[in-house]
This record gives C-alpha cells, sequence and structure tokens, in this order.
C-alpha cells in the first residue's frame, strides 16, 4: 500500500486535520466516496432497487436476428399467447418520434421495416414479470429478406460507406516534408473496440403521473438528453417528463446517448398501458444491442531524421460507427485532435472516416476517440525508435512539445497554444523514481540469458485535452440550499457513477461555506431541478458541477457576510467561515446560530448557480480552434514476462504518476488513476470484440468477453500525483482524471511488443495490433523469428 493510501485510511479512521480558522479546508483534503458505506452495506440504491409500485410491469425487446434485411413479415401470435404477456409495441404505436439518435436523427427507437445489425430491436413485449417478458420476446417469428452487409471498418472504407462524410484537417506541406525526410516508416495498424462492461446495465423504470406527465428513473450519465428523447417519443414538451438518476453501477460512455432507447421503450410502454413499466437488460442483451468502444484502423506515413524527430506524419483512420453516427463524428474529432499525444508535428495529413457498418451503432466510451487518436503515434514512435536502434523514452522526449513561446513547437496541428506543458519534468520525474535505465538494462540482461520467458518495458507520456469539443456544451448549474438547522442540500447536473462527482462537488460547497463535509448532502440528479444539463462527460463533470455549485454556495456565504456584518457592526472582511463557525475578528460563532439568526432576518438561504467554460470555440469545417480549457498530463511505466512459448503474460510492475492539479480529492484521483489503468489495460490485451461471419457479437457475456480480473492486477502498482497547479482557472486549479489515465497503459501494450521483439534482438518490429490477446503476442512472435531467420 502507497503512502498516500495510508494517509487517507489513517484520516478517515481518525478524522484527524487542522482545526484552525487559518488553515481550514475541505478541498484537497482525502476524503472517502460519499456513498463508500452503502456500497460496503449494499444499501446503495440504484435504479432497480427502487420500490416498485403496485401495477409495475415487465418489458423486454425483440431482437434481429440478421446483420442487414429488410422485414417481410413479423408474427408476434406466439408473442402476445406467451404466459404472462400484457401488450405487444412495434414502431406503428410509438406515438411521437421514433428516434433515440443524439445528433443525427438515424437511429430508430424500434427498427420500422428495415434491421441493421444483430440484436437491433424491432419490437417490445410487457409482461407482468420480467422472466415472461424475456421469453414471449423469443417467440416471434420474422421473414426476412437478407441483404449484404459491411462489417468491418476496412469494408466500409473500400465500400465508401460513412455515417458521416470524412474529416481531414492538414498543416504544413506533408508531402513536400515527408519526400525531404532522412527516413520514413509506412504502415498499418488495428485496434480493437471495447465493451462498457459497467456492473449494472442499461435500465429505465417509468411512472406514469397526472396530465400527461412521466417520472422516469434511468440509469445514465445524460438525463437531459433521456428527457427530451423520451419528450419526444411520446409527443410531448420536455416539462412533462422528469428524469432521475441517482447514481449508476458504472457508465464509462456507455451510458450517454445509448441509455435513450431503454428510458424511451419503457415510457412509451408506460405511457400506452397507463401502467408503471421497467425495462432492464440482462447482460447478453445488453452487450447485443449496445455499442462499445469503437475500434479504428489505421494507415500511416511517417518522415523522420537520424535522431527520430518526425518531420512529416500523416495517418487515416476509418472507425467502425456501426449502422448509426450516434457519436460518431465527435469521437473521431477528438481521435484527430489527439493523433499528437504530446509531440509537435509541423507537417501532418490526417484523415478520420466514421465508417458504416451493420453493427452495433459504437458510441462514447472513456476517453472518447483520444486514447484510438494518440495510440497511432505512439506505435510509429515505437517504429522510429526500434528502426534506429534508440530507445524511444529518448525519442519520444525529442519529439515532445516545447515548454513555452521562446522553446516554439508549441502549437497543435488544430492551432491551440499548448501554454501549461509539464510533461518534460513529469517524464523526467517518473524516470527517476521508476528508475527505467537501469531496469532497462535488467531486462536486456535477462532477455540474453533466457530462452523463453522475455521481458518487456516502455514508458509512454499523455496529453490530453479536457472539455467537450463542441463548446456550447461546456455549462452547468447548481442549487444549493441550507436549512435553518445548518444542514446544507445540493442539487447539480451531473451525474453519479461511482467516479466520486457527488464527493467532489459537496467537498467544494463546504469549502465555500465553511462548514464540515458532514453537514453537506447532495440529492439525485433531476432534470426537474435543474434543467437543460449537459451529460457527465469529457472528464468535464467536476470541473462544471462543481464551478456551478461553488457559485452557488458563494452567494449564499456573500449574504450571510453582509448580514453579520450590518449585524455586528464590522466591516466584511473580518468575517470568515470555516471550521463549521463564522469568525468575527476571530471570535467564533456556531453556524447553526448564524443560520438561524439570518433566515429570522429574512435572508435568502438558498441559491442557485451557473458556470460556463471561458475561451472554447471550434470551427468543424477547417477543424481548427481552442477546443481544450487545458490539457492534464501523465506517464507510465509498465514491465511484463511474456511466454514465447504461449503467448502468455503478466504485468509484474506498474508506475503511474499523473497530473491532476491542486486535486479535490487525493484519494478518490488515486483511486481513478488505478481504475482507469486496469480498464484500459484490458482494452489494449484481453478484452477482444468477435463477431462472426454472419454479423453476430459472439463476446457478449463475461464467458466470452474478457475483462481483467484481480489477478491482472500488478502485485507491484505505484501510482502518484504529480505536484502542479493547473494554470487555468478550473475549480480550486484542479485538473480532470476521469478519462486522461486510461492512455497511461499504452505502456503495458508497447512494453509487451518490446519483449516480442527481444526475439529478434531489438531489430524486427513485431506485428501486433490491439488487443495483444495472447493468441496475437504468440502469431506475432512467430512473425519475428520468421523474419529474423
Amino acid at each position: 500500500m502507497n503512502t498516500q493510501s495510508e494517509a487517507f485510511l489513517k484520516q478517515a479512521d481518525t478524522g484527524t486535520g487542522t482545526d484552525s480558522a487559518a488553515d481550514w479546508a475541505e478541498v484537497g483534503k482525502q476524503r472517502p466516496h460519499e456513498s463508500a458505506v452503502l456500497h460496503v452495506l449494499g444499501e446503495a440504491t440504484y435504479t432497480d432497487d427502487i420500490g416498485e409500485v403496485q401495477g409495475t410491469l415487465h418489458a423486454a425487446l425483440g431482437l434481429s436476428q440478421k446483420a442487414h434485411a429488410r422485414v417481410r413479415a413479423i408474427d408476434l401470435d406466439a408473442v402476445r399467447a406467451a404466459p404472462g404477456v400484457v401488450a405487444v409495441y412495434t414502431a406503428e404505436d410509438i406515438p411521437g418520434t421514433n428516434d433515440c439518435g443524439p445528433i443525427i436523427h438515424d437511429d430508430p427507437i424500434l427498427a420500422d421495416g428495415l434491421v441493421q445489425y444483430v440484436g437491433q430491436p424491432m419490437f417490445v413485449v410487457v409482461a407482468d414479470t420480467h422472466d415472461h417478458a424475456r421469453y414471449a420476446a423469443r417467440q416471434a417469428k420474422v421473414d426476412y429478406e437478407e441483404l449484404p452487409a459491411i462489417l468491418t471498418p476496412q469494408e466500409a472504407k473500400q465500400a465508401q460507406s460513412f455515417v458521416l462524410p470524412p474529416m481531414h484537417l492538414a498543416r504544413g506541406d506533408f508531402k513536400r516534408a515527408f519526400d525531404a525526410a532522412p527516413h520514413t516508416v509506412k504502415g498499418e495498424l488495428y485496434v480493437g473496440g471495447q465493451e462498457q462492461f459497467y456492473l449494472e446495465g442499461q435500465i429505465s423504470y417509468a411512472v406514469p403521473k397526472e396530465d400527461r406527465g412521466m417520472l422516469v428513473y434511468c440509469s445514465t450519465q445524460h438525463p437531459s438528453e433521456m428527457q427530451h428523447v423520451i419528450a419526444h417519443a411520446l409527443g410531448l414538451h420536455s416539462h412533462n417528463v422528469v428524469v432521475e438518476c441517482r447514481r449508476m453501477g458504472g457508465g464509462f460512455g456507455g451510458k450517454e446517448s445509448q441509455s435513450a432507447l431503454w428510458a424511451a421503450v419503457a415510457a412509451i410502454c408506460a405511457a400506452q398501458l397507463k401502467r408503471p413499466v421497467k425495462l432492464r437488460a440482462d447482460r447478453d442483451d445488453d452487450m447485443l444491442v449496445t455499442g462499445k468502444r469503437h475500434c479504428f484502423h489505421y494507415d500511416y506515413a511517417v518522415g523522420y531524421d537520424d535522431d527520430g524527430r518526425i518531420v512529416a506524419a500523416k495517418v487515416e483512420m476509418v472507425s467502425r460507427a456501426g449502422y448509426s453516427a450516434d457519436l460518431s463524428g465527435p469521437v473521431a474529432t477528438r481521435a484527430v485532435c489527439h493523433f499528437d499525444n504530446a509531440y509537435y508535428l509541423s507537417d501532418v495529413d490526417i484523415v478520420a472516416m466514421c465508417g458504416k457498418t451493420n453493427t452495433q451503432s459504437n458510441t462514447a466510451f472513456r476517453g472518447f476517440g483520444g486514447p484510438q487518436g494518440a495510440i497511432a503515434i505512439e506505435y510509429v514512435i515505437d517504429e522510429i525508435a526500434r528502426n534506429l536502434g534508440k530507445d524511444a523514452l529518448d525519442v519520444r522526449k525529442l519529439n515532445f512539445y516545447g515548454r513555452n513561446d521562446a522553446e516554439g513547437r508549441n502549437v497543435t496541428q488544430y492551432g491551440q497554444k499548448v501554454v501549461d506543458n509539464v510533461i518534460h519534468e513529469l517524464v523526467a520525474e517518473l524516470e527517476t523514481t521508476s528508475d527505467y535505465r537501469a531496469r532497462r538494462e535488467a531486462v536486456r540482461a535477462f532477455n540474453a540469458s533466457s530462452p523463453v520467458l522475455k521481458k518487456g518495458l516502455a514508458i509512454t507520456p499523455v496529453k490530453f485535452g479536457i472539455a467537450f469539443n463542441v463548446s456550447h456544451l461546456n455549462q452547468a448549474g447548481a442549487l444549493v440550499h441550507v436549512y435553518v438547522d445548518g444542514s446544507v442540500l445540493v442539487n447539480h447536473g451531473g451525474t453519479e457513477m461511482g467516479q466520486g462527482i457527488n464527493t467532489k462537488v459537496a467537498q467544494v460547497v463546504a469549502h465555500e461555506l465553511g462548514v464540515d463535509l458532514s453537514r453537506v448532502r447532495v440529492s439525485a440528479t433531476d432534470t426537474s431541478k435543474v434543467a437543460n444539463t449537459s451529460a457527465t462527460a469529457a472528464s468535464t463533470g467536476a470541473d462544471l458541477n462543481g464551478k456551478a455549485a461553488q457559485d452557488a454556495a458563494r452567494q449564499i456565504r456573500e449574504r450571510l457576510t453582509a448580514f453579520a456584518a450590518e449585524a455586528y457592526g464590522v466591516d466584511a472582511s473580518k468575517i470568515r467561515f470555516a471550521n463549521s463557525h463564522m469568525y468575527v475578528d476571530g471570535k467564533p460563532e456556531s453556524f447553526e446560530s448564524l443560520i438561524r439568526s439570518a433566515y429570522n432576518a429574512r435572508v435568502q438561504l438558498w441559491s442557485d448557480g451557473f458556470y460556463a467554460t471561458p475561451g472554447l470555440y471550434w470551427d468543424a469545417k477547417t477543424m481548427t480552434g481552442n477546443p481544450f480549457f487545458y490539457f492534464a498530463y501523465g506517464a507510465a511505466v509498465s514491465e511484463v514476462v511474456v511466454d514465447t512459448l504461449t503467448g502468455e503474460w503478466k504485468l509484474l510492475r506498474a508506475d503511474a504518476l499523473y497530473d491532476a492539479g491542486n486535486s479535490l480529492n487525493p484519494a478518490i484521483d488515486i483511486g481513478q488513476v488505478e481504475g482507469a489503468f486496469i480498464q484500459g489495460m484490458g482494452w489494449l490485451t484481453t478484452e477482444e470484440l468477435w463477431w462472426n461471419k454472419s454479423g453476430k457479437l459472439m463476446t457478449h457475456a463475461p464467458s466470452t468477453y474478457k475483462i481483467p480480473g484481480i489477478s491482472d492486477c500488478p502485485e507491484d502498482f505505484r501510482v502518484a500525483l504529480f505536484k502542479n497547479r493547473n494554470a487555468s482557472d478550473s475549480i480550486h486549479r484542479s485538473k480532470a482524471v476521469g478519462e486522461p489515465p486510461l492512455l497511461l497503459p499504452f505502456s503495458v501494450f508497447f512494453a509487451i511488443r518490446d519483449a516480442v521483439a527481444s526475439v529478434g534482438d531489438y531489430k524486427i518490429n513485431p506485428p501486433l495490433n490491439a488487443p495483444a490477446t495472447s493468441e496475437a503476442i504468440l502469431n506475432a512472435v512467430d512473425a519475428v523469428r520468421a523474419s529474423a531467420a
């Protein structure tokens, strides 16, 4: 256990900390997750735990069995006759708009005459029990007219099948620079997708209310989007619909837009029957119906000099978007914006295509295209280093962005100046603390005497932009209520999915009001309280909602200050709030007493707050602008051992250093880094999505889809936060920690590649795609051996 974790446990157990008004604070402290005790005791209420209203019915979806087909006829008689069935609905029964697409209206709630992937919902069954509904949904008889299906991004590119027009960003003169380069490398890479595999599956519970009202409890990252989709599906205004989410059992992007299908179907059934309806997916159906992280295929051409400095870079990347656009456009945009990762690229030509395939409509996943963009340039640098016989770390350092204007090389390919670059210092610190150079020599020595087991070592950096690429989404609202007993209730537009946003927002409010964290409670996200919210996504949850809640709490504190200054006859500057007291010239009065007096004097004790991130703009046509508020940085070193006879491997040690700015809660942030590292490692190594020739996803359960287990975590796992105050005016100068750490396990993938390369004395670049499963590793080992022979 590292020292930071030990300190957290000691503080959590004893409640120790400073009590003086001078240095009192609630932010920056290691505090337990606000629901930690409830989680451990099994008392945390998720959507399926909500007490069911009398008369509740259960729904299940009837799914397509073909990847691409016209529906000639569908016989639902056996479905209707099945035990417990109350009703069956198809697209023609939807009273409003049959669409749940978040941007482009190309995503029907229920297929209407055309099915475009195996698993697409065609109808919904409502029955008295969950099991009866699921059984009945499988009794339909469908007559299909099969059509040609496109299943891979490569096929989509060849057929010019896209859900959106291709994107193109260019800077400088790639052709001139490439032709003049002393060295060049060309190749291709495939990086697979990833299932979100949230522990709590997709679920919505719709309860009809008076006068055409609808209350929907939904496991979603985007309650406002659910509200809009439900209202449109029912042919109602948004004010008729309330969506509530207390917490999710994980989201990872999979509940940003794709919870809309489940919310809409539950609401449609509830509105038709005027009875509560719950729609809960089992794991197989969830994985068959919903989209995943986009897989990408890349063709690249890069020119570089004798030292390894990149002078020209071109990449064509095509993603598997699936059958509809969903969020593929923004994902591709972020991939384009993160192709540079931490490196200055002077002359670039980047094309991004969103391939239309007859598979699930892929969607958001932690990183949102950023990891897929960045891994391509890391792969290229790994190739360059091996071609030149250099340590990849030295090539990476050579290509880093400059620190300032004087050094130059500090403007991204999309035109944003990098003003807060700490990657040089961060990587230097990690290189020292991880003992990288000595371990590199030790790995080489081990491999020289070990014919079967081969070790690999790699260090990779991260630069990740924070903000929604769509500027208007960077806004948030909050409500703060102070009750007469001195307790505080907060409601904000963010959603809790285990990442600790409610804990951080509560800390911000407690700090602003000068009260102990135990006095602050955060209530369920509710569209009737804070309207028009953005998704909790893009790593902006605490940034946006923390600032909005701070604004609301600040207004209350200022009112209390003005009241106390008048009551005590002192200047407002003499008043300070800390440690659940108000101090007037150093003399304390309890917060409860102050609040009671303020209430009696008719001082407003509640307030709304709002925040909009400043300085953001983006031109989608030229793909240039200032899309990010700031950059978060990090780096990781990973050491692996690979069995070259079987392809099996083990992560022996991982060292990660992450830039969280002035962390709001180091305990939560370190936990986020650890979790993101293991999740990203799974994406790049064990989590393989596989469709058969008919287009059916065959890895649709934990029996066939392998997320990392506890045994896959390294026994030696060292995670630390880099000391760095955010240069931008973020909430208490902290930095986001949701998505950027997912790029840290690039180091695992390249450590495996390093181990495989040792088979050929480090002179051959292993043809290793991701995920680097044991089969893929063994194939790469065989390829290196064949090339070396």
